[in-house]
């Protein structure tokens, strides 16, 4: 996929690449708000889907499956939870399309709440309107609160039995058909909650165009225990110390060398010959996108300690 020419490029038939995105800081600056989590939402997530969400669903499955011809297959659905009360992570986060492939591989209900960034969701007032009565998206703000308020969000969301989804990469920048560097946020949220974890592996996102194949795979649900085997203490670290991020560390390593080969495994299905036909590839491929650089020949940087968990 090729990055939107620049308009105002000096030399005719030379373009500059575009600007990148606004920090997110900025944009909450910008805004005079940059609330997360619960106390934007403003209410308890909850795990019904009403009349309104399924109504909601319908017509996007019809745009996406009817009018857009996206093709996903989906493997392993026999491996969910029989309930909610888990955390779901997923990778390789690549586009717009990342959250609504989530909810094709889920079932409806137990709802889904993905940790999200604010910035990326949100622009026109109306559309943050919305998506608060919609629910399923608890706001990120990068260089905001950290990620105590998150802990908080994911804790409600569990007890109330639906399922906090995470994409730990934090950004839809990074390499095809593998997965970039994690955050280790979902980490410090599976150690603090205890709760179990589903991986799902994702591809096909990367560009979109009319009739697009897509795949993902839910892997056998597990736990921060499990993933961290010996690495385990007898007793967990106190929240907010050195011992927990090293240990965080561990069990992101851990979900990444899980997910990794999924996704590798699955990318090959999602993958067109060079000469079919990207009708409208350009402007799928950015419809809910702000645009921007996007790198998709090298790894994203790595986030550093202070950031919030990534969405």
């Amino acid at each position: 996929m090729t990055d939107p020419p620049d308009k105002g490029s000096a030399r005719p038939g030379r373009h500059r690449p575009p600007a990148g995105r606004i920090a997110p800081e900025a944009l909450a600056l910008a805004r005079g708000d940059s609330a997360e989590g619960l106390d934007w939402l403003g209410r308890e997530p909850e795990a019904r889907a009403g009349l309104l969400i399924r109504s909601v669903a319908l017509v996007a499955r019809a745009v996406l499956f009817g009018l857009f011809r996206f093709q996903v297959r989906v493997e392993g659905r026999e491996l969910l939870p029989t309930s909610g009360g888990y955390l779901l992570v997923a990778a390789a986060h690549r586009g717009w399309m990342d959250p609504f492939l989530v909810l094709v591989a889920l079932p409806l209900e137990p709802r889904v709440w993905f940790l999200g960034s604010g910035p990326s969701a949100f622009g026109p007032p109306w559309r943050e309107s919305l998506i608060r009565r919609l629910g399923g998206l608890l706001p990120v703000w990068r260089g905001g609160v950290g990620v105590d308020k998150h802990v908080a969000a994911a804790g409600a969301v569990i007890g109330n039995g639906a399922v906090f989804a995470q994409m730990p990469e934090g950004t839809v920048s990074g390499p095809v058909g593998r997965i970039g560097p994690f955050r280790i946020g979902a980490a410090l949220i599976a150690l603090r909650t205890g709760a179990p974890i589903v991986l799902l592996a994702m591809a096909g996102t990367e560009e979109l165009y009319l009739g697009r194949r897509m795949a993902a795979r839910i892997l056998p649900p597990t736990s921060a225990t499990e993933l961290l085997g010996a690495a385990r203490p007898t007793r967990l670290p106190d929240p907010g110390t050195r011992e927990e991020l090293d240990l965080a560390r561990i069990l992101t390593d851990r979900m990444a060398e899980r997910l990794g080969p999924a996704v590798e495994a699955i990318h090959p299905s999602t993958i067109d010959p060079p000469d079919r036909p990207r009708r409208l590839g350009r402007w799928l491929t950015w419809l809910l996108l702000t645009k921007g650089r996007l790198d998709r020949t090298t790894d994203a940087d790595p986030a550093t300690d202070s950031e919030p968990p990534g969405g």
